[in-house]
C-alpha cells in the first residue's frame, strides 16, 4: 500500500508539472505551481529515504539491480536539474530575458527527466505484490 500511495504522490507531481506547463504564461501561477511541484517531489524523495534507506541501497550500486542503477541516475539528475531550474527562472523573475530559452529548454528536459523517473520506479522500486 505504502508503494502505491508514493506512485500516486509522483503522478500527482507529473499532472501538477504539467499544469505548470500549460500556464507558463501567466508568469505568477507557473513560478507557484512549479515551485510546489519540487518541492513536493523533495519530499517524496525524503519519504522515500525515511521509509526504504534510499541511500543506503543507493550506495550499494555494485550489486543493485542495472535498472535500479538506471532510476537512481535519472532521478537524481532531476533533482539537480531542479537546480538549474530555479538559477534560470529567478534570473528570469528579475529581468533578464535573455535566459528564456535556457529555461524552456532546461524545463522541458527536467520534465522528461521526471517521466522517466516515474516509468522506471514501476520497475526498480515498486515490489511486486
Amino acid at each position: 500500500m505504502e508503494a502505491k500511495l508514493m506512485q500516486l504522490q509522483s503522478f500527482c507531481i507529473l499532472l501538477l508539472m504539467v499544469l505548470g506547463i500549460i500556464v507558463r504564461r501567466r508568469r505568477k501561477a507557473h513560478v507557484r505551481i512549479m515551485t510546489v511541484a519540487m518541492m513536493w517531489d523533495v519530499i517524496l524523495i525524503l519519504q522515500i529515504e525515511l521509509s526504504r534507506s534510499a541511500i543506503l541501497t543507493a550506495t550499494k550500486a555494485l550489486s543493485n539491480a542495472l535498472i535500479l542503477n538506471i532510476h537512481i541516475s535519472i532521478a537524481v539528475s532531476t533533482v539537480i536539474l531542479y537546480g538549474f531550474m530555479i538559477y534560470t527562472g529567478k534570473k528570469m523573475l528579475a529581468g533578464e530575458v535573455r535566459i528564456r530559452s535556457k529555461h524552456r529548454i532546461l524545463g522541458y528536459s527536467t520534465f522528461f527527466m521526471r517521466v522517466l523517473t516515474f516509468i522506471t520506479s514501476f520497475w526498480a522500486v515498486v515490489p511486486k505484490e
